[in-house]
């Protein structure tokens, strides 16, 4: 879910949406677009891209109105804006109008950086909108997802749903809806999995699963399924790493509670159970032939290897031998 700063009014003068993810950015315009309706039901909305905005268009747009009526302008994608109309929204930064909602949306990062310092100098209301590249992010927004729309789902139901869909964010969202829509009472995993269950089996989690419970062949296959429904290689390896990584970490905790070793771990508690049970057989040595099985892999698939998916294959088939053999690679 977004962040938005203290003063959070979506009728400031100015919101400032900063981040690479498009659903977030959305979602920033819309709150403002239908708070300006909600003011004003004529209000007028403005959505422009940097080509349509060139040296003199802001100060046309902002001009008062013969019928004073509400306007909301929105500039996406502020960081490739020309020197020129970046000079005129800074100069309009400093004395913005009323009735008037400027909404500028910025990547973030160093292009563009002049306008984005100026607008957090002049006081605009700020809205973050990060790229979840974590897992972890994409969980939480999963979960709050489901918060919003006021209904319960397990841990378990919400890492399901992340590892069936993948890093889209709108297609987390659209599946929360859909499970909310169609469903009464709390979603669990089983739901999520009657729903998914093609792509729950086809996510590069499941074949880093299966891997690590030594289950060559089931891994094998979901490795292939993957790969055949577009799953990015790289997400594979990063799935096998953290499966083999979890396991080396829990293996060499210290005996507790779920909870206790969730916070000393960084994991939820259900992940905590899910890693106990794949750990059995695994040794220090056993990840450690995984991890550099893993290495191997990632490197196979950025460009060191001339086939990703041997690559691939190589490291399934070593991490579920040392899942099996206690080690003994």
């Amino acid at each position: 879910m977004a962040r938005k700063n203290a003063s959070d009014d979506p009728l400031a003068p100015v919101t400032l949406a900063v981040g690479q993810e498009e659903l977030l950015l959305d979602r920033a315009v819309r709150e403002v677009v239908a708070a300006a309706k909600a003011a004003d039901a004529d209000t007028d909305v403005r959505d422009l891209t940097p080509d349509q905005l060139q040296p003199g268009t802001l100060a046309e747009l902002v001009s008062p109105s013969l019928f004073a009526e509400r306007k909301v302008v929105v500039v996406r994608g502020a960081q490739d804006l020309s020197a020129d109309t970046v000079k005129d929204v800074k100069a309009y930064l400093s004395s913005p109008a009323e009735e008037i909602t400027l909404v500028l949306l910025h990547a973030g990062g160093a292009k563009g950086k002049g306008l984005l310092d100026a607008a957090r100098k002049a006081g605009a209301r700020e809205v973050a909108c990060p790229k979840m590249t974590k897992p972890a992010d994409r969980l939480a927004f999963v979960r709050g997802e489901f918060r919003t729309a006021g209904r319960s789902a397990t841990p378990e139901a919400c890492q399901a749903l992340v590892d069936a869909i993948g890093s889209d964010l709108r297609e987390l969202a659209s599946a929360v809806t859909q499970l909310v829509a169609d469903v009464d009472g709390t979603i669990d995993e089983a739901v999520v999995g009657r729903y998914y269950t093609g792509r729950a089996e086809a996510s590069s989690f499941t074949v880093a699963d299966r891997a690590v419970e030594g289950r060559t062949a089931e891994a094998l296959e979901a490795l292939r399924w993957s790969l055949s429904t577009g799953v990015a290689p790289v997400l594979i390896t990063s799935a096998l790493a953290q499966g083999v990584r979890a396991i080396g970490k829990l293996s060499s905790a210290r005996g507790g509670r779920p909870a206790d070793l969730a916070r000393e771990l960084g994991m939820p508690p259900w992940k905590i159970d899910r890693v106990r049970q794949q750990m059995r057989g695994w040794t220090p040595d056993g990840v450690a032939v995984a991890l550099r099985a893993v290495a191997e892999a990632d490197a196979g698939v950025k460009g060191g290897g001339d086939d990703p998916e041997y690559a691939l294959e190589k490291a399934v088939v070593t991490i579920a031998g040392a899942a099996r053999s206690r080690g003994r690679v």
